[in-house]
Formats: structure tokens, sequence, C-alpha cells
């Protein structure tokens, strides 16, 4: 798993890696069941503290996005999945919404600013 961390942020470490793990669950990078790494591993990799690690993954369990058994492991539960699409769609429509009434300020009509969503969407 790939987790970049940016020291010019505005976001905390934690929220980071965090946000990582979850787009790394929707995209299905990490599927359900699958392991996450120690807490002391992960520190080491990411060359964090262990608590926040430790933090990371207890927001992630209480939020249903990984499940923690002692001594074993924590791993990837697909419980929050569609709750976390839902939040990724709000923050599309919004967008989308600021979009619109950019166009309409400027006079562009529904069919142009389609025309150019889908020339944008299509070059990735």
């Amino acid at each position: 798993m790939k987790i970049l961390i940016s020291n010019t942020s505005d976001k905390p470490l934690y929220q980071q890696i965090k946000d990582q793990i979850k787009d790394a669950i929707l995209k299905e990078d990490l599927v359900e069941g699958s392991p996450l790494p120690s807490i002391r591993t992960f520190a080491n990799e990411l060359k964090v503290s262990v608590l926040t690690i430790r933090r990371v993954y207890e927001e992630l369990e209480q939020e249903g996005f990984v499940t923690s058994q002692v001594g074993i492991g924590t791993f990837v539960s697909a419980s929050n999945i569609e709750l976390l699409r839902d939040s990724k769609r709000r923050v599309v429509e919004q967008k989308m919404q600021d979009m619109i009434q950019s166009a309409k300020s400027l006079r562009i009509s529904k069919k142009e600013l389609n025309d150019m969503m889908d020339i944008l969407y299509e070059e990735d």
C-alpha cells in the first residue's frame, strides 16, 4: 500500500493516512479481508509515531472500515464502503453545482456544458 504524506498539507498526518486508506478501500485496491500492516511496521515504513498509526486504525475501526483482532491484526471490512461512496458523490455533486452556476452566469448552454464535460471526461 502506497501512502504519500505531505508536510505542507493543512491536514494532520493521521488524517492524510486515514483518507488514503479509505480511498484504497473505495477503489478496491484494498479488498474485504485484506490485512493492514502492523502498527509498528506501518509507523516505521511511514516514519511516523506508532501513536499516529494507532489513531488511524482506531478511527477506521470506529467508522467500520477495518476490524482489529487482538494478537492477529487489522483487516479491511466492507461494511462502510457504500457510506464512503455516497460521501464522495456528495463532494462531486457540490462541485458540479458550482460548475453549473458558473456556466449559467457565463451564459453557457446546457448542451455546451455537456459537450465540454464529455470531452474532458474522455481525456482520462
